[in-house]
Order: structure tokens, then C-alpha cells, then sequence
């Protein structure tokens, strides 16, 4: 029997930006509860939920300090039961964000770890001397800097932390640590949840920590030394009865996992289903990027690129042909952890609907970004001091070093940044956009006036294209169907779907000027289209940024 999460459509809910019922500027429980309706006329199935658990918010949720509660900020857990009991009346399962690799310094495991050395807690974490005088090795911090710190309690060992000193990495080598996880993910559960979303799991296996990572260089900077720290053999063995015992207890939990440097063979290897790990993974390495116009004089670490078009399509159909007899790919543009599509690719409003229609039909378990359905883009910040980041601060002073002005390196942080991808949600045009009565948590500078008022009633809004897509989604075709991408130029993008006697064909042209596709002989009913686009005796023309769905009579 087919599992509900094969015909889901994931909306993901930042839940700081989506609703705030009190008026403090952030997003909560009650207030994702009052946009249900709306969240049931958009036609999904499922919301991910990012962090609601207690947090310190160094991270936005990500540096839990107590698995077993909801942060005061969204709510209460009775609010929690009432929204999971709502969403399950209007026929929406709910997945929560599971962070397992790493804790809050303020968890009470660490804090016994740090004022007691013979703390049973010492060994939930990771801690290692120094080496000559230094740190135990050169490995880097995602967030900058060196993955260790001095240990608090002043011995002479450091900790480690892969994101940041205040969130202090899990030692999975620790059966009782898998045990605690185990325990957490069971109560939420019972609870009544249908999914997790397992943040970081690649990285809950660390290689040798004397290990230094090989460099030539001589300023002795930590290096970010992925292969010691991602997709490491422990990392399955130590997940897998996790994972099985979770689908022993709760068989149709869906497990989602993210895997942000997986590529297609590690994909296969975490969702096959008798390796009893994962149900899909989500990955960064999905997207191709054209690197060419990067300007190496300054980091290009938050500089503007396009998508590489014809490495794109290599790439999606990789993915898509490896997992075809494996287990389905999850179908994103853009989440919490990088900028929105309108503004990291499209080109405009039509170019946002082609890209979603490109996706989403595509074989595979959508997961749609909240706002995007709206065509919203990054927010844009005049300052540096809202992203808090030292990324950020490094990236501006060598922009600044090789002649750009602070506006324009701003311009690029606002672009490419997390943080801009974060917007409060844009309800209607009243002051807060209808998302708050107080000051929003988020302030920066919209990049556009889109909101669901305003779209509603607009039958050529990207709001009514993405419902008209998510119903299409839903068919059996576009669910159940395989999928065959078709040889055609650089700048179009043309894939079927056939199920039995059912063929439905997907063109998406990504050019600038007029395309022209042969199409395979047959009559054709036009379902869904963007733009302009003309079909005679086979010959498909696409204006620049147009899309189109055909369903062979």
C-alpha cells in the first residue's frame, strides 16, 4: 500500500514569519492556526514546521534547550496539541523539525557537561585536549572560525561545534545519546506528528579528531574540512536503528531528511528502502550554479549568480533517472537556509511560475517555501547588524577592500543571505502587512508589494498559478508517472510524464528570445500555461519565460 507522504505537498512554515496572534513581532502557534483556512485553500497536504522548541535563539530555534517543550515565543504546548489537532481536521499533516546533531549551550546536559568534569553528561558531547598550545585540530566552523572552544569550566580541553560556539555538537559515539534522541522523537510522536524533518544528520559522524586537514597555506585559518565531518560510515550505522525503531512504533512516520552536502549515490544510499534509514532526503546539491561572471578580486561568498541551465538539466535528470526505482526526490527552490527563487533566479514574475511549473511536475515530493506561492522576493537590509553574522562582516570588508561601496556589498548580503529569505508574510497592504499589531522581528526593506489580499482575486497572480499547479500535482499522472526529459536546446527545459495511457508533456523555455519545439506526434490539450506559447502540427513556440502543461489527447 502507497504511504500518504507519496502524494504529499509540503508548504514549509518559518514559524517566527508566518503569523503573530499577540502582538510581540513574532510568529506563533496560534497564529499559524488562524491561517489554516488559508493554508487549506492553497491545496497542500503537509506543513513542515521549523523549530518551535525552547531556545535560547542563537540560531532561530536551531539550539534547542528543551526537547520537551515549546519555546514561550510561539506558544504553549496545549497550543501545539490544538494546532496539530486543527491541521489534522483540515486534512493537513504536520512535519517538526528534529535537531539532532547538536544542542543549545544552555541544555541542561551541557550545562552539568561544563560544571562537572565527571558529569555522566561530559560524554553527551564532544571534548578533546589541545594540541601544542592550540586547538585539537585546523577543522572549521560553517559559521565562521574554528570548531572548537575552550572548554567553560577551564580545563585544557576544547568542545566542538560545527555552526555555532553556543551550540555545541551531540556525541553520537554515545549509545545513551541515541537513546535520548530516540525518546524525543517518540514523545513528539505520541503527540500525534506524521513526519520529521531530521536537521544535520550527515553530521552526527566525526573522523579522527587528531586529524589536522591538509592545507598549503601558511596563515593557519581554520578550514572547513567537509570530509572529516559529513557523510562519514557511522552516520548510518548509528541512525539506522533510530530510524527503524521509529517505523516499528510509528509506521507511517514520514522521515525527511536533510542532507545538504549529499550527492545522488549518498541520496540512494540513505533512502533505499531496505538500508531502513531515510524516506527522502533534501540536498543541496541540486542546484548548478554558473560561477563564470563571479568577480574573484573579493569573496564570492555572498556574491549574485545565475543558474547554469544546461548543467541543471543534467543534474535534475541524474536525480531523477538514480531514484526512479529507489525512492522519491524532494522538489524545492528555496527553504530558510538560502535566498528566494524570485530573487536568486527568476527574472520576473512569469519566470517564477515556469520555474515552480518546471519543478513541481516533475517526479518527487514538493516542498514549497512559505511566500513563495506569493512570488516573494529577499528582503533588503541598509546594514550590516541585522544579520549578525561574521560571515557577513568578512564578506563586506573584502568587497569593501577591492572597491565596491558598502551599498552595493549590501546589496549583494541581501540578495544571497538567509536572513533576507526570512520575510514576515504579506497578508494584505495594512501596516505589518497584516502579519503583526506590534514591530515585525524582521525588518528590512521589502523588495515587493505582493500580498495573499492582493493576489486572491487576481486570476493571473502567481498565488492562483501555484493553487492551479498544486491541483495538478495532485493528479495520478504527475504523481505516479515516469519521467523521460526530452533532448532540446540549452535554454529549454521539456520533460513527459506518462502512467498507462496517460502522457502529459512539460515545456519551460529559460530564454530570452522565441523558442521552437518538436513534439513527439499527437493531439495535445493545453492544462496550464505562463506566458505565450503556440502549438501547430507539433511545433511548440514558446515566447521568452513562457511554460506549458499538454496532456495528449
Amino acid at each position: 500500500m502507497a504511504n500518504w507522504y507519496d502524494r504529499a505537498i509540503i508548504y514549509q512554515i518559518y514559524p517566527k514569519s508566518f503569523q503573530d496572534s499577540n502582538g510581540d513581532g513574532i510568529g506563533d502557534l496560534n497564529g499559524i492556526r488562524q491561517r489554516i483556512p488559508y493554508l487549506k485553500s492553497l491545496g497542500i497536504n503537509a506543513v513542515w514546521l521549523n523549530p518551535v522548541f525552547v531556545s535560547p535563539q542563537v540560531d532561530n530555534g536551531y539550539d534547542v534547550s528543551n526537547y520537551y517543550a515549546i519555546d514561550p515565543s510561539m506558544g504553549t504546548m496545549e497550543d501545539m496539541e490544538n494546532l496539530l489537532s486543527e491541521l489534522h481536521d483540515a486534512g493537513i499533516r504536520v512535519i517538526m523539525d528534529f535537531v539532532l546533531n547538536h544542542t543549545s549551550y544552555q541544555h541542561p546536559w551541557f550545562q552539568d557537561a561544563i560544571h562537572n568534569k565527571d558529569s555522566i553528561y561530559r560524554d553527551y558531547y564532544i571534548f578533546a585536549k589541545g594540541k601544542d598550545g592550540k586547538e585539537p585540530n585546523n577543522w572549521g566552523s560553517f559559521f565562521g572560525g574554528s570548531v572548537w572552544e575552550k572548554d567553560p569550566a577551564g580545563t585544557d580541553e576544547y568542545y566542538f561545534h560545527l555552526f555555532d560556539k553556543k551550540m555545541p555538537d551531540l556525541n553520537w559515539k554515545n549509545p545513551e545519546v541515541r537513546h535520548a534522541m530516540l525518546d524525543v522523537a517518540e514523545f513528539w510522536l505520541k503527540k500525534g506528528i506524521d513526519g520529521l524533518r531530521i536537521d544535520a544528520f550527515i553530521h552526527i559522524g566525526k573522523a579522527d579528531l587528531r586529524q589536522n586537514y591538509p592545507t598549503d597555506s601558511d596563515d593557519d585559518q581554520p578550514i572547513v574540512a567537509e570530509p572529516f565531518f559529513a557523510n562519514l560510515s557511522q552516520v548510518q550505522k548509528w541512525l539506522r536503528p533510530f530510524c527503524k525503531q521509529i517505523k516499528a512504533d510509528y509506521p507511517d512516520t514520514l522521515l525527511l531528511g536533510e542532507a545538504a552536502s549529499a550527492n545522488v549515490n549518498l541520496a540512494v544510499d540513505y533512502t533505499l528502502p531496505r538500508n531502513e534509514l531515510m524516506d527522502t532526503v533534501i540536498t543541496f546539491r541540486y542546484f548548478t550554479e554558473n560561477l563564470t561572471k563571479l568577480d574573484e578580486s573579493f569573496s564570492t561568498r555572498y556574491q549574485p549568480r545565475d543558474l547554469d541551465i544546461p548543467a541543471f538539466k543534467q543534474n535534475q535528470v541524474v536525480w531523477q533517472q538514480t531514484l526512479s526505482n529507489v525512492s522519491l526526490p524532494t522538489l524545492y527552490w528555496n527553504n530558510h537556509d538560502m535566498s528566494r527563487v524570485a530573487t536568486r533566479f527568476a527574472k520576473d514574475e512569469q519566470q517564477v511560475k515556469g520555474l515552480a511549473m518546471l519543478m513541481y511536475l516533475q517526479r518527487g515530493i514538493p516542498v514549497i517555501y512559505y511566500g513563495e506561492e506569493l512570488g516573494l522576493k529577499n528582503l533588503h537590509f541598509d546594514t550590516a547588524e541585522p544579520f549578525n553574522d561574521i560571515t557577513v562582516d568578512e564578506f563586506l570588508a573584502s568587497a569593501i577592500k577591492a572597491g565596491k561601496t558598502k551599498e552595493q556589498a549590501l546589496e549583494m548580503v541581501s540578495k544571497m543571505h538567509k536572513l533576507a529569505a526570512r520575510n514576515v508574510m504579506p497578508w494584505d497592504d495594512s501596516d505589518n502587512s497584516g502579519f503583526t499589531t506590534g514591530e515585525p522581528w524582521n525588518v528590512g526593506v521589502p523588495a515587493n508589494a505582493d500580498n495573499v489580499a492582493g493576489e486572491e482575486n487576481d486570476n493571473n497572480s502567481v498565488l492562483n498559478f501555484y493553487r492551479q499547479l498544486i491541483d495538478l500535482k495532485k493528479t495520478d499522472l504527475f504523481t505516479n508517472g515516469t519521467y523521460y526529459l526530452f533532448d532540446t536546446n540549452r535554454y529549454t527545459y521539456v520533460y513527459e510524464r506518462d502512467l498507462e495511457d496517460e502522457v502529459g508533456i512539460v515545456a519551460v523555455s529559460l530564454s530570452s528570445k522565441k523558442e521552437m519545439i518538436e513534439l513527439p506526434i499527437g493531439n495535445y490539450d493545453i492544462k496550464l500555461k505562463t506566458g505565450t506559447c503556440e502549438l501547430v502540427n507539433n511545433q511548440l513556440t514558446l515566447a521568452p519565460g513562457s511554460g506549458v502543461v499538454l496532456i495528449k489527447k
